[in-house]
């Protein structure tokens, strides 16, 4: 993704008072309130960099946006045929109801690498917070994240899956936890790539560890029943947020077991302490970014 060259879009979003690409007052010294209130300002240009990365990403595609929903599904299938040749115990619901949660992080994750150090112009020419750019595409991921979570449900409703019950009213806290996680890690990872060229394969390697140590295309029961692993082991596994999370949008949807224990805790604390370490990072180097283009 390359960076602004329309001057509309310069014109549109500069300050009316003309001020420049950088501000004095350094990040680490404003208060959290006051840098969220200025994004908030700012809402404008945030609903037209979100609508512009929901748009971008098929763009001169023939589906177009119904790309959203059709890759989940046929990356689930691929998982599906090859679980089904290792024999793991899972149906293709369960399957999909991973996948649809795996890929909100792996979008996050791959559009932050270029959220800030892919738009020079735009930071170098105008001030905004740049908290804006991370923001909008972790947005617009969780624009399609629930589009898909749409097919899910009429999926297993039609196949009699779906848990109707009152453990659906958990489902918008869940999200919500994993948008903060997904926040929290654009935010890291946006703030590097502007300071670090290689933070894209850094992040590609990281992401193949993390997806095979998530219960991604297998349940959590395989890893915690029958000694698998280590005790001490499966300690450090279960502080993993996704599999907490994984495990909790099955319970939820599908009436799956339910994560509990230090799995439950690491879904519910690491995507809050992830986002306020993530905002502080951020935070602290923005004043930079312009510099640093």
């Amino acid at each position: 993704m390359g960076g602004y060259s329309n001057p509309d879009l310069f014109e549109k979003f500069s300050p009316e008072n003309g001020s420049g690409a950088t501000e004095h007052t350094h990040a680490g010294e404003r208060p959290v309130m006051g840098f969220f209130t200025k994004v908030f300002q700012k809402r404008e240009m945030l609903g037209t960099l979100v609508a512009r990365n929901l748009k971008i990403r098929y763009q001169g595609s023939g589906l177009g946006f119904l790309w959203t929903l059709l890759n989940p599904l046929f990356m689930a299938l691929i998982y599906w045929i090859f679980i089904r040749f290792m024999k793991f115990p899972m149906d293709p619901w369960t399957l999909l109801a991973g996948v649809l949660a795996w890929q909100f992080v792996t979008m996050c994750c791959g559009d932050a690498i270029n959220a800030v150090a892919g738009h020079p112009n735009l930071v170098k020419k105008v001030y905004f917070p740049r908290l804006i750019l991370p923001l909008s595409t972790v947005v617009a991921n969780l624009i399609n994240f629930l589009l898909s979570l749409l097919v899910l449900f009429a999926l297993t409703a039609v196949s009699g899956r779906l848990a109707w019950g009152p453990g659906l009213a958990l489902l918008p806290l869940l999200i919500a936890l994993q948008f903060l996680l997904c926040l929290g890690l654009a935010l890291i990872i946006s703030c590097s790539s502007v300071y670090f060229r290689d933070t894209e394969h850094i992040v590609s390697v990281l992401m193949m560890a993390w997806f095979f140590m998530s219960p991604v295309v297998y349940s959590v029961d395989l890893i915690t029943r029958g000694g698998v692993v280590p005790r001490w082991l499966l300690g450090i596994y279960l502080c993993n947020p996704m599999a907490g999370l994984i495990t909790a949008y099955r319970a939820i949807i599908l009436n799956g077991p339910a994560p509990a224990g230090i799995a439950l805790a690491a879904a519910i604390a690491l995507p809050l302490l992830l986002c306020a370490a993530g905002l502080r990072i951020f935070m602290r180097h923005e004043p930079d970014f312009a510099d640093e283009l």
